[in-house]
């Protein structure tokens, strides 16, 4: 395909990619400034904060841009909800993955809406941040971002005076709501707006949480989820014991599988799934039909380095799929990276809740645009259908990246 055409192709595949979202924007005028913004940020602008959206947008000053975020009227979880259901045209598959995770957001100074000295996993360290958790939809055909949630720490909860300053909403503010409660919210709603949902994946901070796993049981929705080696398991024969120690006393059978390509290549490990009753589930057990499973996995390089999975699957869920989800379970990191390093997710310079979250949604859905023209322009193999949606294979090279910024850039 011809760079003028892929050109004019990326350009129209905007057009209605935004018109898709444009009816959040009740009025004009956000709604010429929400189209700038988004093409400011996957434009390539070296630092996507409000001087340089402005520049790129043409204006003289940030005002625009700033009072955009701040003060016009127009909801972005109405956003979220229209970028959710243009993620799912393209990307949904009965066994597709939500993926909880959470970043962080380094800042300084105590004005920012939720920052406080706290875990960053960024760095490893407690650092002054901003910390948020958000879910990802993933399939064989992209990933995508599709939620997010501010976590709000107990210093601010308690200081009711500050989060009125910095417009927090008061049903937020009254108490601290904990990371995985806020990734249950997110499941609940993306299975409201029926979102094809086949497994929900996640790191052991939402693992070792037992009340969204139970949450989850109940539903009959199957999960792959870290947990930590001092989380429990049960069996007839064992009793209660530590998954670490579990994995020590119980002969289990490893098969060496790949899961997703790292930047390395192909992961692979060595896999051994036990069929154990995990307690706190939902109450009666697993539901007629499923059952749970501890998932050891361990290093082919360093054997004595395990890792152990809670899952929730039917009774007849071969390893190789509960190893799929575990790939896709990694794509929310490359997400997170892409956004923050493409779509100006870490960039913005906002205090209050409103603010935020409005930027936050816009960087996603920067990063949904560029997921899906990917998506789009691989093997096109009839030139004369542009719509057709082709098996992926690779991602866009560098120059093709640097085409697509440029078809956006006015």
């Amino acid at each position: 395909m011809s760079t003028e055409r892929a050109v004019r192709l990326w350009a129209g595949w905007f057009d209605d990619f935004f018109a898709s979202l444009a009816g959040v924007f009740g009025q004009v005028e956000p709604r010429r400034m929400a189209m700038a913004y988004v093409k400011a940020l996957i434009a390539p602008v070296e630092r996507k904060n409000g001087w340089q959206i402005a520049e790129h947008a043409g204006h003289e000053s940030p005002d625009r841009v700033q009072r955009f975020l701040a003060r016009s009227t127009w909801c972005s979880d109405q956003l979220r909800d229209a970028l959710r259901s243009f993620v799912v045209v393209f990307l949904a598959r009965p066994d597709g993955v939500l993926v909880l995770d959470e970043t962080a957001f380094l800042k300084k100074g105590r004005m920012p809406a939720g920052v406080a000295p706290q875990y960053a996993g960024i760095t490893g360290q407690i650092e002054n941040c901003q910390v948020a958790v958000f879910c990802s939809y993933a399939t064989d055909m992209g990933r995508a971002l599709i939620d997010r949630e501010l976590y709000l720490p107990a210093a601010w909860c308690d200081d009711a005076d500050r989060c009125r300053t910095q417009h927090i909403p008061r049903q937020r503010a009254k108490a601290v709501t904990t990371k995985p409660e806020l990734g249950r919210r997110m499941i609940e709603r993306c299975r409201r707006a029926k979102v094809p949902l086949g497994w929900v994946a996640a790191d052991s901070a939402y693992g070792q949480d037992r009340r969204l796993r139970a949450a989850l049981e109940r539903r009959r929705i199957p999960y792959v989820m870290a947990v930590p080696v001092d989380e429990t398991v049960h069996t007839h024969g064992t009793g209660n014991l530590r998954v670490d120690a579990f994995a020590a006393a119980v002969p289990l059978f490893f098969e060496r599988r790949s899961c997703e390509a790292g930047a390395k290549g192909l992961r692979s490990y060595d896999w051994a799934p036990a069929e154990v009753a995990w307690p706190g589930g939902a109450e009666g057990g697993p539901r007629r039909g499923y059952l749970h499973l501890l998932l050891v996995r361990r290093s082919i390089a360093d054997p004595a380095k395990v890792a152990y999975f809670a899952v929730h699957a039917k009774a007849d869920t071969p390893i190789g799929e509960i190893v799929r989800v575990m790939g896709l379970r990694w794509s929310i990191k490359d997400g997170f990276e892409t956004a923050k390093s493409d779509c100006g997710l870490d960039h913005y310079e906002v205090r209050t809740w409103d603010a935020w979250h409005r930027h936050i949604i816009l960087s996603m859905a920067a990063l949904a645009f560029l997921t899906i023209t990917d998506t789009r322009s691989r093997d096109l193999h009839h030139p004369e259908e542009p719509d057709q949606l082709p098996t992926p294979t690779a991602p866009l090279d560098e120059a093709e990246k640097g085409d697509l910024q440029a078809a956006l850039k006015s």
